[in-house]
């Protein structure tokens, strides 16, 4: 037997069953409004059409009651819970969206909405409205987000420098300054005398904060701090650490670069139990002089060369770093101010003679010692002492793998004339470090052939 609808006896009278029908009802609904009238019924010309789309929607099926009954009891069931909106910033890459609803979802969240807007220029904005935080401190939710972010697994297919030149093509646009709201500073790294480094997050790239201590802001610290961004502005090379910007007004002075993540040449060196490798110590010594020739053919000295100053990428890559006594270098080439360190200092700063970027290659055969010997230089002396010593012609004891004694001793030499160029070392490294590539070439090669 075939049953249609509405085809055959009913229970319901014709009449009682029109009176039900959503139209009829929607109608009613809408002459009594207007009667009494309503705001909805006079400024909204759509309320009719509206009321009959909603009765329309009631459930035709009695299975279909229960649905809507449980759909009901869940609206009911949010009422009064705490609903959150959550916006990252960063930088666009694929599988975004998935990864950060996959981080939300882990910490309990339930996500009620997402929205996604992409910028021209490389940005995503994703802004999700979330429930199921039972704190409604919103604060709390916060830093459960970012230590979610801290000790996620997820791997962004993106590249570090990728986020980099994307976060550098907008601060060029604002002028260096840091945008404030963009920037979250996270764990302290280093202290010093005038400020603290922090690990920070901005634009959703890792940084490096130097943030300056506001007591001790005066005016040669903010002239310091000028000149070092001055500088920064116009470096760009792969062995330079990358300025990203710098928030100039006091008393929030704040100074961001690119993060490396190893920390300082000198950490490396002095927390190994044996020399360093050859090999490595030319690779290291060859990224020093590729950012110092940089730095030079740009007529910048940087005054404070030393292994401190030098940081190492997750690629082992060697940059130079910190550029707060780096100087543009006078058009008649000399300049007079003692400034460094005296481990690392070369002889005519110290007498107070004039300097010039020669300066520098003094202070890298001292560099180039301590990759070779993984000491600290004169560490038997002070730092005075070191100094005078120095002044009088004193130089560290040549490290027993004399391979690099020579270029040292031309580093170092008293008269700056006599010390090589950038350059030069860089050829001459280049040269040791072709010539042990082919030697251990030819070690491998007579091992192989001994073992057929």
């Amino acid at each position: 037997m075939e049953l249609n609808e509405e085809v055959g006896e009913s229970a319901s009278t014709p009449g009682h069953r029109r009176s039900f029908c959503p139209k009829a009802i929607a109608k009613r609904i809408y002459s009594r409004l207007a009667a009494d009238g309503s705001v909805h019924a006079i400024y909204n010309p759509d309320l009719a059409d509206e009321l009959e789309a909603h009765f329309d929607r009631l459930p035709a099926r009695c299975i279909d009651v229960f649905f809507f009954l449980f759909i009901y009891r869940r609206l009911n069931d949010l009422v009064g819970v705490p609903v959150h909106e959550i916006i990252f910033s960063t930088v666009d890459m694929p599988m975004l969206l998935s990864q950060l609803s996959a981080l939300l979802s882990g910490i309990g969240l339930n996500i009620r909405e997402a929205h996604v807007f992409s910028t021209a220029d490389g940005y995503s904005l994703d802004i999700f409205i979330v429930d199921g935080w039972k704190n409604e401190e919103t604060n709390r939710l916060g830093e459960a987000v970012a230590q979610a972010i801290a000790t996620s697994e997820l791997k962004f297919s993106c590249s570090y420098q990728r986020k980099v030149e994307t976060v550098l093509k907008f601060q060029q646009e604002c002028n260096w300054e840091i945008n404030r709201s963009f920037l979250m500073i996270g764990e302290k790294i280093a202290s010093g005398y005038r400020g603290d480094l922090y690990h920070g997050l901005y634009l959703g790239v890792d940084v490096a904060v130097k943030v300056f201590t506001p007591a001790y802001v005066d005016e040669a610290l903010n002239a310091e701090f000028n000149r070092e961004v001055n500088i920064l502005r116009e470096v760009r090379h792969s062995n330079v650490v990358q300025f990203i910007g710098a928030n100039t007004k006091p008393p929030h002075m704040c100074l961001v670069t690119e993060y490396i993540s190893r920390g300082s040449l000198f950490d490396f060196l002095h927390k190994l139990d044996d020399v360093l490798e050859f090999h490595l110590q030319l690779k290291f010594a060859i990224d020093i002089c590729k950012g110092m020739d940089y730095l030079h053919q740009h007529n910048i000295i940087h005054r404070d060369l030393k292994t401190a100053n030098l940081l190492m990428d997750a690629e082992d890559v060697v940059k130079v770093a910190d550029f707060g006594l780096a100087r543009f270098q006078n058009p008649d080439g000399e300049m007079t101010r003692e400034t460094g360190t005296y481990r690392w200092m070369a002889p005519e700063i110290m007498n107070h003679q004039p300097y010039d970027h020669k300066a520098d290659v003094f202070s890298f055969g001292i560099v180039l010692w301590e990759l070779a010997t993984s000491k600290i230089p004169y560490s038997d002396l002070t730092p005075i002492q070191a100094a005078l010593c120095v002044i009088k012609g004193l130089r560290p004891k040549p490290p027993s793998d004399a391979r690099l004694v020579d270029l040292m001793q031309r580093c170092w030499d008293e008269a700056p004339a006599r010390r090589p160029q950038f350059s030069e070392i860089r050829a001459e490294l280049e040269g040791f470090l072709l010539q042990t590539s082919s030697g251990d070439a030819r070690i491998r090669r007579r091992e192989i052939l001994s073992l057929i």
